[in-house]
């Protein structure tokens, strides 16, 4: 279980990097629905780390509601 949230947290700050590189340069973007899937998936604490560390989403509400819910769910998971 451990190395799947490795995996999936890594995976998830990547994420948000490329979106916001490809949000300077106006590409096509990542979408904020998979953005939202990473994190309920385990991703939560990569997805806080990348919108801090890359200024990324850091002004939709929704961003931070989702990755700290999905966190305090996958921290009572881990708690059992």
């Amino acid at each position: 279980m451990l190395n799947y949230l490795i995996i999936i947290n890594v995976i998830t700050f990547v994420f948000y990097g490329i979106d916001k590189f490809l949000a300077v340069k106006h590409y096509y973007r990542i979408s904020e629905k998979l953005l939202y899937l990473f994190s309920i998936l385990g991703g939560a604490l990569g997805s806080l780390f990348g919108m801090l560390l890359f200024r990324h989403k850091t002004l939709k509400l929704k961003f931070y509601l989702i990755n700290i819910i999905s966190l305090g769910l996958w921290g009572m998971l881990l708690w059992k």
